[in-house]
């Protein structure tokens, strides 16, 4: 047994079973042993940041790590930006990394780099193996790291005299560590807020905070207190639709978002983060909330978030049952010229239950969340880092993790050319996908962020904002990758497009044309 060989059955019983690749020449050994030793899928992307948004899709779907397989520095550099976007989500993966042998290294090749140097900020775990005997106890090590609570990016480089040389054997899979609780006083002092006179308390929720079971706990502690719930601005993944609650955001343009925050004294942080704005702007805040209100943990992260609000239920709520979620009724489909609003009722009308729903709508998709409370069932997964051109490798890999699910992505145009060779692998693995691409031909966001940040644009400026001429034409893009694919232009022609798609199994891609 060599040591590639090694590597993939540890992988495999710490329960790894997925790898996204784009490998080379370096990596052959570790690709021979992949064919070598059974269990392992195997998922082709054409470049590295659809290897690394599709294991991100995967783990937020999955609730375990994937493997990425990558071509040694300029590689990992290729995957980087989501990789940012996965750490942000706090999804465990498990890269592979191959780098030239040991004893190459000192030669310069053209390929050579600081291969940690590169993975240290976007990986919470580095490794790199120093010997074929070693490399399997390196593997075990890196899937204990991915799986660590709230879930790391932990990234083995592999030189290949390590996946050529000869093996001892597989490392046995390493204990992972639970999550440590929140403290008492964690608890006593969100309690205390809750019960303080005159206090308008916020609970701002991220993680488990927001699965089925999250909401209602923080739905009984909202009942029993009056506390507001808000969801973070970016959240990895959130359970929505009939039966859950209808919790918002809190808001994008940052004008919003201190409006939405301004009446609230105190802030509980259950798994979220301080609420700042997502760039500075002249004579603005970078906090978003109001100039003197407390601020709280509840739970870390880190931290065991669903037993921690729990707990708090427990304290303020005993004896509260959680209000009816209620969102109305289910949307019905408006036809008529494209609008945000008509986008989201739409997808709300039409959407089959247990659907995921990837938004990389970006200005587009940011009133979607209110007008799809009244969805089916279903999970919405967001962009998290900020990083645009990961939403077609997250519905990648959110197929591969839930093959019997229906995914809806929802993706701006500008961000989809990022990573437009995650269309190939949606055919490849014939993965039951919907894509709908807003094409309005343009940067949109940066248009609005040109005017927040005061700067005043001339015709060269809105030019590099501008995605026409020529524009970019879906249909053939998507057809030329293997996905069949349609143009709406009109929210009509997007009602019939996916009713016609959700009722078949099979990659299909809509372009809606936007105004």
């Amino acid at each position: 047994m060599n040591g590639a060989e090694s590597l993939v059955h540890t992988l495999l019983a710490s329960g790894v079973d997925t790898c996204f690749a784009n490998p080379g020449t370096s990596e052959m050994h570790f690709v021979a042993a992949l064919d070598r030793v059974p269990g392992m899928r195997c998922v082709l992307g054409l470049f590295e940041g659809v290897v690394t948004g599709a294991a991100d899709g995967y783990a937020r779907m999955a609730g375990k790590p994937a493997a990425t397989l990558l071509h040694c520095g300029p590689g990992l550099a290729n995957a980087a930006a989501n990789l940012h976007n996965a750490r942000r989500a706090r999804s465990p993966m498990v890269n592979v990394v191959g780098d030239h042998a040991t004893y190459h290294r000192a030669w310069d090749a053209p390929l050579t780099a600081d291969v940690e140097g590169i993975a240290r900020p976007f990986s919470d775990w580095v490794r790199s193996g120093r010997s074929a005997a070693t490399i399997a106890a390196d593997g075990a090590a890196a899937v204990q790291a991915a799986r660590t609570a709230p879930g790391q990016i932990a990234t083995l480089i592999l030189p290949a005299d390590t996946a050529w040389g000869e093996a001892d054997g597989p490392a046995a899979p390493l204990p992972v560590p639970a999550p440590a609780p929140a403290s008492p006083q964690q608890i006593e002092g969100a309690a205390r807020l809750l019960h303080r006179d005159g206090a308008k308390v916020l609970l701002l929720l991220a993680g488990a905070a927001l699965a089925e079971a999250g909401q209602r706990a923080a739905s009984r502690i909202a009942a029993a207190t009056g506390a507001g719930l808000r969801a973070q601005m970016s959240n990895a993944r959130v359970a929505r639709g009939q039966g859950r609650y209808p919790i918002e955001r809190v808001p994008y343009p940052v004008d919003h978002a201190l409006a939405a925050l301004a009446p609230y004294t105190a802030c509980i942080l259950v798994g979220a983060k301080h609420p700042v704005a997502f760039f500075a702007y002249p004579g603005k805040p970078s906090s978003l909330l109001p100039e003197g209100c407390t601020v709280h943990v509840l739970a870390r992260p880190d931290q065991d978030v669903a037993g921690a609000l729990e707990a708090l239920a427990e304290e303020v709520a005993r004896g509260v049952a959680p209000p009816p979620a209620n969102a109305g009724p289910r949307p019905t489909p408006p036809g008529g010229p494209v609008t945000c609003e008509g986008i989201a009722r739409t997808v709300a009308a039409l959407m089959p239950e247990g659907a995921i729903v990837v938004d990389e709508g970006v200005t587009t998709g940011r009133g979607f969340f209110a007008e799809t409370h009244a969805a089916p069932p279903h999970d919405w997964l967001q962009l998290t880092g900020g990083s645009i051109g990961e939403g077609l490798p997250l519905a990648l890999g959110a197929a591969i993790a839930c093959p019997d699910r229906k995914v809806i992505g929802l993706q701006a145009d500008g961000s989809a050319m990022y990573t437009v060779q995650a269309l190939w692998s949606l055919a490849r693995e014939r993965c039951d996908a919907t894509i709908v691409v807003f094409s309005n031909r343009k940067y949109a966001i940066l248009r609005h962020e040109l005017m927040a940040v005061g700067a005043n644009p001339g015709r060269t400026a809105l030019d590099m904002l501008d995605l026409g001429n020529p524009d970019i034409g879906w249909v053939k893009l998507a057809e030329g990758m293997g996905v069949e694919a349609a143009i709406a232009p009109d929210l009509d022609a997007l009602a019939d497009l996916m009713r016609a798609a959700m009722a078949r199994r099979g990659p299909f891609l809509i372009e809606l044309l936007v105004p």
